[in-house]
């Protein structure tokens, strides 16, 4: 008697330790909460915004964007990897002699 209840607590405790037998898993929680929290939320896509950008290219060290405009990525001549961009809107190529820095600008229409 003493054996077949422990041989049938032992089968109970496998049966829950193996996956997806289990009657409230982890993934099946974390499946739950998250359709949950996608129910509360409106599909109301934003109107569509265009990326417009142009390139501007000065002698020197400084190149800055339009007004409206900000830098997205710079280039340097003379093969010079080593630039920052100043108040969102400047290139500045760090190497010297420069003899040209061009800007990526952008903005959203």
């Amino acid at each position: 008697m003493k054996s077949t209840s422990c041989f049938r607590l032992i089968l109970i405790l496998l049966q829950l330790m193996i996956p997806g037998t289990a009657p409230c898993s982890l993934d099946s929680l974390v499946d739950t909460k998250i359709k949950e929290a996608l129910k509360g939320l409106e599909l109301n896509p934003s109107p569509t915004k265009r990326m417009s950008c142009v390139s501007i290219t000065n002698s020197g060290r400084l190149s800055s964007c339009p007004a409206g405009m900000v830098v997205t990525g710079c280039a340097c001549g003379y093969g010079c990897g080593s630039w920052d961009i100043r108040g969102e809107t400047t290139c500045h190529c760090q190497c010297s002699p420069m003899d040209w820095t061009t800007a990526r600008c952008c903005h959203l229409t």
